[in-house]
């Protein structure tokens, strides 16, 4: 088997990179990290040795290369962890629809409250165009844990890719001090209690790198 390897940017901002990492911490799949630091006068360049797009993360698997967060956390449940959706296909088809809907959607949020594990800016970037964004995100979460996630405190009881693609977001919510209504707020907990998610968050903090406008 090969060697795995995930080049990802900086843990504090790095929200695409988060998604694909946390993934194949879940799965139990090995890899080796290669982090590039983002926002510098050579970040494209560095990143463009690895992906073609000069974004992060790349999955890199021998003559293999994944290189967009979705397609890598599809690559690892293929190939190494079918658990990482649900079995049932109705809970399935939800995981999926919400995991594209975060993939695509949800522009204010990322614009206005872009992750910064470290920071904490109480209400800062919450502004009505945010507003509806955080209100479907909360709903969303909700539904699923009211009708799928008996089994676990995850979206769909135990964890799969859509957890991963909200990871990000719990973090941001963090960040900002969002009031969720309760079935949401104990969902968050359950995401940032992760023993994976305080592994990353407890590097985020130690890092040196500091960006003023992440949108990564």
């Amino acid at each position: 088997m090969s060697k795995l390897t995930l080049v990802i940017g900086n843990k504090n901002y790095s929200s695409w990179s988060l998604r694909a990492w946390l993934t194949m911490k879940q799965a139990g799949v090995k890899f080796t990290e290669i982090k590039i630091p983002l926002d510098t006068h050579i970040t494209h360049q560095e990143i463009l040795k690895y992906s073609p797009t000069g974004l992060v993360p790349v999955l890199l698997d021998g003559d293999i290369k994944v290189w967009e967060s979705l397609a890598i956390c599809e690559y690892v449940a293929e190939k190494f962890a079918n658990f990482l959706w649900p079995k049932d296909r109705e809970a399935r088809a939800v995981a999926r629809a919400i995991s594209a809907e975060m993939h695509a959607g949800f522009p204010n949020l990322r614009k206005y409250m872009p992750m910064d594990c470290r920071g904490r800016y109480p209400e800062v970037g919450i502004i009505p165009e945010v507003r509806p964004e955080i209100e479907r995100i909360g709903k969303m979460w909700r539904e699923c844990r009211e009708k799928f996630g008996a089994e676990g405190d995850m979206l769909f009881g135990q964890f799969t890719i859509a957890d991963a693609m909200y990871a990000p977001v719990v973090s941001r919510f963090a960040t900002y001090k969002v009031k969720l209504e309760p079935v949401a707020q104990t969902y968050a907990e359950a995401v940032w209690a992760l023993a994976d998610m305080q592994e990353w968050l407890a590097a985020a903090e130690v890092e040196s790198e500091t960006i003023f406008d992440s949108k990564f």
